[in-house]
This record gives structure tokens, sequence and C-alpha cells, in this order.
């Protein structure tokens, strides 16, 4: 069974900075791309970020560029979203997703595997 279960989501004051965690159950990890997607009420899920299954490649939408960073640990199943400079239009709910192909990480449709996600909050 496959399993993928965010964590680290939360309040957090504009300007601050969270963590994202995403650990992976019931498939092999290192040979899946990996990213993060986000979806605002009313709005479209949305892609952040993303990286290769080796870690060597990474993609950022625009809005995450210079502020969040993505990363992996095969050895620990997990995929990690460092999101820094946090601003109020960032609160969503963050799931992170598996995808087997690679052929384009940044398309949310090429994904085979979803988590529940975790939501984030920007305010003071």
């Amino acid at each position: 069974q496959v399993q993928l279960v965010e964590s680290g989501g939360g309040l957090v004051q504009p300007e601050g900075s969270l963590r994202l965690s995403c650990a992976v159950s019931g498939l092999r990890f290192s040979t899946f791309g990996m990213g993060w997607f986000r979806q605002a009420p009313g709005k479209e899920r949305e892609f952040v970020a993303a990286i290769s299954w080796h870690g060597i490649n990474t993609f950022y939408a625009d809005s995450a560029k210079g502020r969040f960073i993505i990363s992996r640990d095969n050895a620990k199943n997990t995929v990690y979203l460092q999101m820094n400079s946090l601003r109020p239009d960032d609160t969503a709910v963050y799931y992170c997703a598996a995808d087997l192909s690679a052929q384009d990480l940044r398309i949310r449709e090429g994904y085979d595997y979803w988590g529940q996600g975790t939501q984030v909050t920007v305010s003071s």
C-alpha cells in the first residue's frame, strides 16, 4: 500500500519559515520524481516545486523561486520543502506527490500518487 504522509504545516506569521516533510512508503522511493503542489480555497491545485529521483534536478514555480527549497533523502524515503519569507498568499493546503515517469515534474496530471495534504496558514 502506497502512502505519502505530509507533516510540518501550521500557522506562521508573514516572513516566517516552515519546513514541510513528506514520508513515503510502499514504493521504491529512489526511482520516483517528487513534487509539492498547493491548493488555496477556490483555486486549482498548482505546482510549487519538484525534484528528480536522484535529487540533481530541481524545479520551482515562479512564486517559489528564491524562497522555497526542495530536497530529498532517499535513505529516509522523505522529501522536504523548506519555505522561507512566507507571505499570506502562500496560504494553502500543501500536497506532496510521486511521479514514476517524471517526464515533466511540473505537470500535475503526470503524478501517480498523492498525499492527503497539510495546511499552511500565513497570517499575523
